[in-house]
């Protein structure tokens, strides 16, 4: 399974406002594509993010990821109820995210993963740097090295076109 932030990983981390004050967020398509090879692929795929609001509902409904947990302000706690759901184990829980609020999920996880822009800290405790930043393929990074861990260097373009 993984698990993925979503402010500084699935985005690059602003907020941008409207004049009329409508808050937006910047998502990247080939993050977006990375998750959906990665269903495709049987992994599960879920986002947990301290942040609640409608633009992470609807990006989830898009990418058809059912998990989605926001107001979270225990991680741990939020991952373990998934580990719970689908009977895993951390070490079967794949992680990535990019600041302090992330560490205690990126300690416990099988493979813990930050943006090459996350917290000094952050990478230090990750086993895999992303060369991307958050929100400008660093998910896609994850998604394409644990899809040819499991494919064993099979074409992921293979993988899409089998399945469409």
């Amino acid at each position: 399974m993984l698990v993925s932030d979503v402010d500084g990983v699935l985005t690059d981390g602003g907020a941008y406002y409207s004049d009329e004050g409508i808050e937006l967020k910047k998502f990247n398509i080939r993050d977006g594509m990375g998750i959906v090879l990665l269903q495709k692929a049987g992994y599960r795929v879920a986002i947990v993010t301290t942040e609640k609001t409608k633009i992470v509902e609807r990006r989830a409904e898009r990418l058809k990821v059912t998990d989605l947990h926001q107001g979270v302000t225990h991680k741990v706690a939020a991952v373990e109820s998934l580990m719970a759901k689908y009977g895993l184990s951390w070490e079967e829980i794949a992680f990535i995210g990019d600041d302090i609020n992330d560490i205690p999920v990126l300690k416990k996880v099988g493979f813990a993963a930050a943006p090459a822009n996350a917290t000094v800290v952050n990478k230090k405790v990750a086993d895999y740097v992303c060369s991307c930043d958050g929100g400008h393929g660093a998910v896609r990074e994850v998604c394409d090295l644990l899809l040819d861990l499991q494919w064993k260097g099979e074409k992921i373009a293979d993988l899409w076109l089998r399945q469409n």
